[in-house]
């Protein structure tokens, strides 16, 4: 059996924010333009990009990029959202 590590536990802890956020999202809790989803999604994709640093997957990692990018994104909109 494969040992668990501490790129594993971060990667765990990025899928159970990702889990709890679309939770919160699906039961009308956070708002899918509001900072928390975004910001969430962002620590999510920094978070299983640390475990496939360690495991590595091309196809994983290509979508971890591209998560993080449009997450990015969703928050800068926010706050320009905010400001005008």
């Amino acid at each position: 059996m494969n040992e668990v590590g501490i790129s594993d536990v971060i990667g765990l802890i990025g899928v159970a924010l990702l889990i709890t956020t679309y939770a919160l999202l699906q039961f009308d809790r956070i708002d899918p333009k509001g900072f928390w989803y975004s910001f969430n999604n962002m620590i999510v994709a920094i978070l299983v990009t640390v475990s496939l640093v360690y495991s590595f997957n091309l196809a994983s990692m290509v979508i971890e990029i591209f998560w993080f990018s449009l997450s990015l994104y969703g928050v800068w909109k926010y706050y320009t959202r905010k400001k005008g």
